[in-house]
């Protein structure tokens, strides 16, 4: 079974996202904060992690950074949702190792259809 991390401070997209990878056969683990997604992600080691930008304390991009910086989680995959939606914002993510960039208000199956493409 994959390991999926998602991080997002908004409790509801945190929900949403984890119940419906949960339902999808995927072993899901939830952070609230960059700080405590870094920990989880070098603690546990998922195969993917869902990535919010804009969260207390570390943002998503440091976050990101940081994972694709440590040989120890630099090929977890990651995909980004973010309010965050100006095109700089978007090339800033993938630039910093996205495998790919959703802005928010995402559709829910388009998602889960990119990180079961990204796990194939």
């Amino acid at each position: 079974m994959k390991k999926i991390l998602v991080a997002d401070d908004d409790r509801n997209i945190l929900y949403l996202i984890s119940e419906v990878l949960a339902k999808g056969d995927y072993e899901v683990a939830q952070a609230v904060n960059g700080d405590h997604a870094l920990k989880l992600a070098r603690e546990t080691r998922p195969d993917l992690i869902v990535l919010d930008i804009m969260m207390p304390g570390m943002d998503g991009f440091k976050v990101l950074r940081e994972l694709k910086a440590d040989p120890q989680t630099g090929g977890i995959k990651v995909v980004v949702i973010s309010a965050k939606t100006k095109p700089e914002d978007v090339e800033k993510g993938m630039a910093a190792g996205a495998d790919h960039y959703f802005t928010k208000p995402f559709k829910i199956s388009e998602l889960t259809a990119k990180i079961r493409e990204i796990l194939e």
